[in-house]
């Protein structure tokens, strides 16, 4: 790959990270307005895929909810083509422009 062809795939691949990161931090204001209301497991999972769908899979994302022993719940985003999950809040956000 020559290094022009690289680097339109960097800006291309840098600004598609960029529109899922903005993806997500909605999904996250939204997530946060969610912990104040009490709701039944099953309204949180139908809010969970509302908010997964208006904001993430447009961009071949999902939103997970990993729930511990504890009781506590994670969200995680998995890639659709890869599989691969990531912290919503730690991977999108704490790695910075470099991700």
């Amino acid at each position: 790959m020559s290094t022009d062809a690289r680097n339109e795939f960097d800006v291309i691949y840098n600004a598609r990270i960029d529109k899922i990161r903005q993806a997500a931090a909605a999904a996250i204001r939204q997530l946060a307005e969610l912990r104040s209301a009490t709701m039944t497991q099953e309204a949180l999972d139908i809010e969970v895929a509302r908010i997964a769908q208006q904001n993430l899979q447009r961009y071949g994302c999902d939103l997970i909810v990993d729930r511990t022993a504890e009781g506590i719940a994670r969200f995680l985003i998995k890639v659709q083509s890869t599989g691969r999950r990531y912290d919503l809040i730690e991977s999108f956000f704490h790695q910075g422009a470099s991700a």
